[in-house]
């Protein structure tokens, strides 16, 4: 069961091969159940052009046994581990004394944005910006940098750091698993 709601304009998740398209209205809630008979990954698009990044939101939806699922969910619970020191603690602090935690949440931080896609697990995912982008240091580092140019219309600003302190965060962010 998938609890949905828009904020924006009308979506529609759609993820043909577990279910059909459930429209996601801007104040509104409703719900979905989508059910697996086989464990595997299953692709998942918005079905309701909504704007400019339409063909831009996908999403993975994976399917695991019982067992698999509950230590995942178990694991989704969890804060991240603490960053190691040099590099990663210094990339943290970069995070946390931007405008970052405004928007994101990282769990077991103070960073407790509800705009933004929470990165609690950031490093443990696929693909980055709603599937535009695969999930590497490189592409990381650039969606950072200036989110725009990978996806025009995207809500999140350039974030203007010095080579060094992205280089830093982008060290703290890949431990987030």
């Amino acid at each position: 069961l998938v609890r949905t709601i828009g904020r924006d304009v009308i979506h529609s998740l759609w993820i043909p091969n577990l279910h059909g398209k459930r429209d996601l209205i801007p104040g509104h809630s409703s719900v979905i159940w989508l059910q697996a008979d086989r464990p595997g990954l299953y692709r998942g698009q918005c079905a309701e052009f909504c704007g400019y990044q339409h063909a831009h939101m996908a999403l993975d939806v994976f399917a695991d046994p019982p067992d698999r699922f509950a230590a995942w969910v178990a694991a989704q619970r969890q804060s991240p581990a603490p960053p190691g020191a040099g590099l990663e603690a210094r990339g943290e602090q970069v995070f946390l004394g931007s405008a970052c935690p405004l928007c994101h949440t990282i769990q077991g931080t103070g960073a407790n944005g509800q705009n933004a896609p929470d990165l609690t697990h950031l490093a443990s995912r696929r693909t980055l910006a709603a599937g535009a982008l695969p999930n590497t240091r490189e592409a990381l580092a650039n969606w950072i940098a200036d989110p725009g140019s990978a996806k025009p219309g995207v809500h999140m600003p350039p974030t203007n750091l010095h080579p060094d302190d992205r280089e830093a965060l982008v060290a703290y962010l890949e431990t987030l698993k």
